[in-house]
């Protein structure tokens, strides 16, 4: 689904500025669809998805991104210790439980 509009977001974690046990803010570019505040992201092998809460672009909050574009976000969630720097996640749809 890579570059479709409607896809989910596809994005590529370049660096990780600040992590804690809660969140993580990160540097990403979007490499495919709409990248979308408010949605579940997830890596590969089994990673916990991760809830993209946040999205800025040149220090202004945005409500989505799309390719090539970068910009810094904040994740949360279970998975959040997981994501490091060149990781690709993908959106998905919130896994119950």
């Amino acid at each position: 689904m890579r570059g479709e509009a409607n896809g989910p977001g596809e994005i590529q974690i370049y660096a990780v500025e600040e992590s804690g046990p809660a969140s993580a803010t990160c540097v990403i570019r979007c490499v495919g669809g709409v990248v979308r505040s408010g949605r579940w992201y997830a890596g590969g092998s089994g990673s916990a998805p991760i809830l993209l809460d946040r999205i800025e672009r040149y220090g202004r909050p945005v409500d989505s991104i799309d390719p090539p574009h970068s910009a810094r976000v904040r994740f949360s969630g279970a998975g959040v210790a997981g994501p490091a720097g060149a990781v690709t996640v993908v959106g998905v749809d919130r896994i119950a439980g």
